[in-house]
């Protein structure tokens, strides 16, 4: 398998750490409002690697945070009179939703700013030991000149940083390139004690310490947004590495940015979309497929017509599926004949060629054409005269790689009304029997299926929910 390593800009070999186990590692939402599009990609590309790692047969450690102490947390509390602690909260609840919605898998550990200052603390307090912070007035920065590999992952140079003059000067640093690592209180904010005062931690240090805390001091996978390479990758790596004396990660993967109609998404456009915006047009699994239409290196342009034409594309896969559901009901146990294991065995060809692409950088442009070739084969070939067994091998194939992809492209089968009045006929004469163990199990296993039953002066009345 083979990642491109933004470290070293170039595709590497993988090679975990330990044999059989991936340690990965991606930036979190900061949780001040609803996720937009552009935080979608990340959340999907990188959810989709993880599916490939354990469809591999891989151990995944995966941490993503969320970060819910900010100043936009803070700016959007005092806007609505409430405090950070309740935006954080609604909108951590929202991107979960959001996040279920486009099938991302919860991380192992979605761990919170909030809940780990103590281990932010620590951190800070070990880099001023080791002569790479310094405190001033109740601020610390990171010495960014000490740490003599900055800028080994964007390729800048601190001197021509410096001369760009496009950072902020500010009088208590010692140089203008130093970082903060902790910042003093301010009236109104929430705050934590530490040896240096009252405040809160800066951006940079938590996912340093996050990391080192779910998975170690050397991680496997640190991934993320091309945004992040600099400067917040570049920072955690200088914070991370002169803490703990090792590499930090030994795969950096970035996925590259989403455009609206050729242009970047902003407010001031007019173009800014929230995944809850598209959920109302489209399913979220429309919107998966469509992040996963394209390499996720390459740009990628997000409209309507390319919305509708991956739709569209999403539907000629679980038509397929959803007519080899049928021809299974029909079709009966045969011997494979000639045409049908030299079909078997294209269908073979194919699913390795979607393993090659995925071993390639998780080319998942080239896998979900490797599927559309098996849903072409099996529109053109299969029929319910074929061998079930055959059938069911395809189908299960187009199943299977779709769920590598986080692809759902089955829908699970609503109990039929009929199905539903029987069970509800059994439970009445549960319940005349005083048979009320069989009843409540009834009942039970009807709510399962989304059922609700309600006993009314007339009867029991049934509906979906």
């Amino acid at each position: 398998m083979k990642i491109f390593n933004t470290l070293n800009n170039r595709k590497e070999e993988f090679v975990p750490i330990e044999e059989g186990k991936v340690r990965m590692y991606v930036c979190g939402p900061t949780v001040y409002n609803y996720i937009h599009i552009g935080n979608a990609r990340p959340m999907i590309v990188f959810d989709t690697v993880r599916r490939y790692f354990e469809y591999k047969g891989y151990d995944v450690n995966f941490v993503s945070n969320f970060t819910d102490v900010d100043d936009k947390i803070i700016a959007k509390a005092n806007e609505e009179g409430v405090t950070a602690a309740e935006i954080a909260e609604r909108y951590t609840k929202a991107c979960q939703e959001d996040m279920a919605g486009m099938n991302v898998m919860p991380a192992t550990t979605h761990p919170k700013a909030t809940e780990e200052i103590d281990g932010m603390i620590e951190m800070i307090q070990n880099l001023i030991d080791k002569g790479y912070a310094y405190a001033k007035n109740g601020t610390v920065f990171f010495r960014t000149r000490q740490f003599k590999g900055y800028g080994k992952l964007s390729g800048k140079n601190l001197d021509d940083l410096e001369a760009g003059a496009r950072i902020a000067v500010d009088d208590e640093k010692e140089d203008s390139m130093d970082f903060v690592l902790w910042k003093p209180m301010k009236p109104g904010e929430p705050y934590w004690e530490s040896p240096w005062g009252n405040g809160r931690p800066g951006w940079h240090i938590e996912c340093s310490v996050m990391s080192n805390k779910y998975l170690g001091k050397e991680i496997d996978i640190h991934a993320g947004g091309e945004d992040l390479v600099f400067p917040h990758h570049e920072n955690e790596i200088a914070q991370s590495e002169a803490a703990n004396g090792t590499a930090f990660s030994r795969y950096w993967m970035h996925n590259a940015f989403l455009n609206i109609n050729n242009h970047k998404m902003s407010k001031s456009a007019g173009n800014f979309f929230t995944v809850k915006d598209i959920a109302e047009k489209y399913p979220l699994q429309v919107l998966r497929f469509f992040m996963l239409s394209a390499h996720y290196r390459s740009p990628l342009n997000f409209s309507d017509d390319l919305m509708e034409s991956a739709k569209a594309s999403l539907e000629r896969i679980t038509t397929s599926v959803f007519n080899m559901n049928h021809l299974l009901k029909n079709a009966s146990d045969k011997e494979y004949t000639d045409a049908d294991k030299e079909f078997a065995a294209q269908i073979e060809s194919f699913k390795a060629n979607f393993d090659a692409a995925m071993e390639d950088d998780f080319n998942t442009a080239d896998a979900i054409s490797s599927i559309f070739e098996i849903v072409r084969l099996a529109n053109s070939y299969l029929s319910s005269d074929k061998p079930l067994a055959l059938i069911n091998d395809v189908k299960q194939s187009v199943v299977s790689l779709c769920n590598v992809l986080g692809i759902i492209c089955e829908e699970e089968e609503e109990l039929p009304s009929e199905e539903i009045e029987k069970l509800i006929e059994e439970r009445n004469e549960a319940r005349k029997a005083r048979n009320f163990a069989r009843a409540d199990e009834i009942r039970d296993m009807l709510a399962n299926e989304g059922i609700v039953l309600e006993d009314t002066r007339e009867g029991v009345r049934w509906k979906r929910v």
